[in-house]
């Protein structure tokens, strides 16, 4: 039996879903200088985005029949070595991802009890590090029991959290009308005040955006489902362009009323402040507008910390199950690693994942404030994070160089140099700005950045000549 297929604009809602969220507006608003970041949206959206969604397109379409996402693309187009590298660096990813969860978790928690940022930032950093320590362990613990309690939780969080994202562009572009006599900032839309400085600050944060708009090929399965994909899902990545580009502007431009970039920028302190607690102050002083209290802030830190902590157990589980599971590469990975419960729960990887993880948020013991831990886990996200999209340009590129050896049913552009040199641009946007993200003018900040990728890819050459070992010495 046929199944049905969806529609262009079901696909553009389900993707925008999935790749936007009200995190990515107060990153951009506090690490790019208020009202500013819209002409960097406008360029990483124009020049980066739309092509990279569309790229995504045609790589699930050429291997609709790979179910196992970018790890399968660069084993069809590169072979079972690379694929193992690919699916190595999605999971490695994850580590700084996992180390900041449970950080992220205990923020959300400390707003729905005090309601007010200042006690939990004020607490001693190796307190609050050796509790989110406990808390990764507990989680570790919850997944090696091969539970998935929170699946459907952390599904219902991130729909209302969603949810939440828009309801705030919509109630604080009412609230002026509502609320006249309210404290509001004037924004000043004049070219010299849209207009970036171009400063090393500016390049240096660039990965923060590619970030943000990062992850689009987790819709790559849906391909072939939409109606006419040919014509169907370039106009579905169409439309979830326009409407993450048009949530960027108007959230930057609702946020722009509330807070002035002046005062986020008056101290190292108050940068911190507020790239941490941004997003909470944004929906405490939208309750105020509407004279209802913390009514939205506490609503939005519990759908946050439920989103939270139920991705951090499937941040441990999913990546893990994605790299041991796959049976292409499992000749590379030594057996220790492969090893299962009666659950059937990777333990040792497991373990390695708690260790890994673990040793980040102990690092972060030594840093004078929570609020400055948290911005120090976005900025080594914004670097880590992004390097999986390195292989979706690389597959890309492979496949446009392989001819007619591959047959997708929809093409992102018909000439193969303009494919090329849209898979190199997109690359190279990548890699330059994980690299230039690495900097930082904390010394233990940019330790962080630059020795956390280079431990993890180590680790993933050491992997393959582990095994070669293993198995030489049972031969």
């Amino acid at each position: 039996m046929e199944q049905k297929k969806i529609s262009w604009k079901l696909l553009a809602f389900m993707a925008f879903s999935t790749v936007w969220g009200f995190g990515n507006v107060v990153n951009g608003f506090v690490w790019f200088n208020g009202i500013q970041v819209i002409f960097s949206w406008i360029f990483m959206f124009a020049l980066y985005f739309v092509p990279y969604a569309l790229m995504v397109g045609e790589l699930g379409s050429a291997f609709k029949n790979a179910g196992g996402g970018v790890s399968s693309w660069i084993r069809e187009t590169m072979g079972t070595k690379i694929a193992y590298y690919a699916g190595w660096t999605y999971w490695a990813c994850h580590i700084t991802y996992i180390a900041s969860k449970p950080s992220g978790g205990l923020k959300a928690l400390s707003w729905v009890i005090f309601r007010s940022a200042e006690l939990y930032d004020r607490l001693p950093s190796i307190y609050i590090q050796l509790i989110t320590f406990a808390l990764l362990l507990i989680f570790c613990y919850v997944a090696s029991r091969g539970l998935n309690p929170l699946k459907k939780m952390a599904t219902l969080a991130g729909s209302s959290m969603f949810v939440m994202s828009l309801l705030y562009i919509v109630m604080m572009f009412a609230a002026p009308a509502i609320n006249p006599k309210a404290d509001y900032v004037s924004l000043d839309f004049s070219l010299k005040n849209l207009i970036p400085n171009f400063r090393l600050e500016y390049f240096t944060s660039l990965s923060i955006l590619v970030f943000a708009v990062g992850g689009c090929e987790k819709i790559s399965p849906y391909v072939n489902k939409v109606e006419n994909p040919s014509k169907g899902f370039p106009k579905g990545m169409i439309a979830l362009a326009i409407m993450v580009v048009v949530c960027a502007m108007l959230g930057t431009i609702a946020m722009g009323m509330m807070f002035d970039p002046t005062v986020i920028n008056a101290s190292e302190e108050s940068f911190n402040s507020y790239a941490a607690n941004g997003a909470y102050w944004a929906f405490q002083r939208l309750g105020q507008y509407y004279g209802i209290g913390d009514t939205l802030l506490v609503i939005y830190a519990l759908c946050n910390m439920i989103g939270q902590f139920a991705v951090l157990i499937m941040s441990i589980d999913a990546p893990l199950r994605m790299l041991l599971d796959n049976e292409d590469t499992k000749q590379f990975i030594p057996k220790k690693l492969l090893k299962q419960n009666d659950v059937g729960a990777y333990t040792n990887g497991i373990i390695m994942v708690a260790v890994l993880s673990g040793s980040i948020i102990l690092a972060q013991s030594f840093v004078p404030g929570a609020a400055a831990v948290l911005k120090q886990l976005t900025k080594l996200n914004s670097v880590c994070m992004p390097l999986r999209y390195l292989w979706v340009f690389a597959a890309y590129i492979a496949l446009r160089k392989a001819g007619d050896k591959f047959h997708p049913e929809y093409r992102f552009v018909k000439n193969d140099a303009v494919a090329l040199a849209f898979g190199a641009w997109c690359f190279l946007i990548t890699a330059a700005s994980c690299l230039l993200g690495m900097h930082s003018k904390d010394t233990f900040t940019m330790a962080l950045n630059i020795i956390t990728p280079l431990v993890l890819s180590i680790l993933g050459i050491i992997m393959p000549l582990l095994a070669k070992n293993e198995k030489q010495a049972n031969a």
